[in-house]
């Protein structure tokens, strides 16, 4: 069984079933310990393909770490040649030790520490977003260690909204970003230190913004492009700035749920096109370039977290999956409020589909919390204990945002395949 995504050039996703990415799901865990990470780097390499192949020419893509710092994928998206958003100096260290050059780095985030700030401006990364004045200052009094021409970018506060599925709450927008006028502040700071135009220590490249999270309507990103570029027109019309980069964020997203549409990103190329167009006759625009930091777009597909039975029992007409895994490795269930799709895999995908009369299945995890839900109604034959489950899509915010040390359980290895090749790109932690 496989459901049929793996080969699409629109949407590549890895292949489960009787094999994952055509290897014996069960092998894998015999070798390296359930639960597991696979990504199949194959499909990232699509993705990446897939993405620029619909961008115009202006259009630069920067891969978002924070989805996924595997070392091996990071290996995968540098030898893809794209570059990297960091927001942290861990992730600025794996990019590094992943052989992306500095000047593909962009360095984002709103609680950079001076050390992480020192690290960056050593490092001579492509670009050090300012998030605050505060920190604007910070960077001001590191001069020294900054090589000339360091490019910086203004990042503008984003108001969430709800319709844009924002990644933050009201309450939390506050932490991210300049306001105009706060922008307009940092402008006359950097102008009055020679940073607005090239020849000095710092150099404005642009304008950064990015409000929400995964975005599968191709209008909202560009509605969301179009207006930073009206933003960062008139910041520049006012303090005389050549805009050289225009950083749209991240965003773009994936479905979760089997009836969810795609993003369309022949639409969302074709509206960027659009956009810059207009920029020919804007003085401010003409010579920025587009930036997009996609993460969960260009990984989500590509990974599925494997799991095996433990325990099983019925209780009110649904056969109950206790796992060996749960949120502790896969936390965005619980978090977001939004199962992900998970199907059985190996000897256990033989029995799908459901028989009419067949239970409900939920999966639940091992954890001592009724919020270790894994997935309610998955079409599955009656779990035995052994059965090995895949939940999709497991590519992003999945190993790197979990909560490993929660009751002492394993941290699962992450494995990466490329073919016939399985190669381990973090190994298993056993708890100490």
């Amino acid at each position: 069984m496989s459901l049929g995504l793996a080969d699409s050039v629109a949407s590549p996703r890895i292949e489960v079933g009787a094999t994952v990415a055509g290897h014996d799901p069960e092998a894998l865990l015999a070798a390296h310990g359930s639960p597991l990470y696979v990504y199949d780097l194959d499909v990232i390499r699509r993705r990446v393909v897939r993405l620029r192949t619909t961008l115009p020419e202006r259009a630069e893509v920067a891969f978002a770490v924070k989805a996924n710092p595997s070392p091996l994928v990071l290996e995968t998206l540098r030898s893809a040649g794209t570059g990297v958003d960091v927001a942290s100096g861990g992730e600025l260290s794996s990019v590094l030790r992943a052989g992306f050059d500095p000047g593909a780095v962009c360095f984002t985030g709103p609680g950079k520490t001076d050390r992480e700030l020192g690290a960056a401006l050593r490092a001579q990364v492509r670009a050090l977003t300012i998030e605050s004045l505060d920190e604007l200052g910070a960077v001001l009094g590191m001069a020294d260690l900054a090589h000339h021409g360091q490019g910086l970018m203004l990042r503008l506060a984003v108001e969430a909204r709800a319709e844009e599925r924002p990644i933050i709450g009201a309450a939390g927008a506050i932490k991210f970003g300049l306001t105009d006028e706060e922008a307009a502040e940092a402008l006359e700071r950097l102008g009055a230190v020679g940073a607005l135009g090239p020849g000095g220590r710092f150099r404005v490249l642009g304008i950064h913004a990015f409000g929400a999270s995964n975005v599968l309507e191709a209008a909202v990103l560009v509605a969301g492009l179009r207006e930073l570029a009206a933003r960062a027109e008139a910041l520049a019309s006012r303090h005389g700035l050549d805009i050289r980069l225009i950083d749209m964020g991240g965003g773009l997203g994936i479905p979760y749920a089997p009836e969810a549409a795609e993003l369309d990103v022949v639409a969302l190329g074709e509206g960027i096109a659009a956009e810059l167009r207009t920029w020919a006759v804007r003085a401010g625009l003409r010579e920025a370039r587009v930036l997009l930091e996609p993460g969960r777009w260009l990984v989500g597909p590509a990974g599925v977290y494997l799991t095996r039975v433990v325990r099983t029992k019925v209780r009110g007409g649904r056969a109950i999956a206790i796992m060996d895994g749960g949120i502790h490795h896969l936390m965005r269930p619980a978090l977001v409020g939004e199962q992900q799709r998970v199907v059985p895999v190996g000897v256990a995908a033989r029995g799908v589909p459901q028989d009419a009369d067949a239970l409900p299945v939920d999966v639940v995890g091992p954890l001592c919390t009724g919020l270790d839900m894994l997935a309610t109604d998955v079409a599955a034959p009656m779990p035995s204990a052994g059965d090995t489950y895949a939940v999709l899509d497991a590519g992003a915010y999945g190993f790197t945002e979990s909560m490993p040390l929660f009751l002492s359980h394993p941290m699962p290895a992450e494995l990466a395949i490329e073919g016939p090749v399985v190669r381990t790109s973090r190994p298993r932690v056993e708890p100490a």
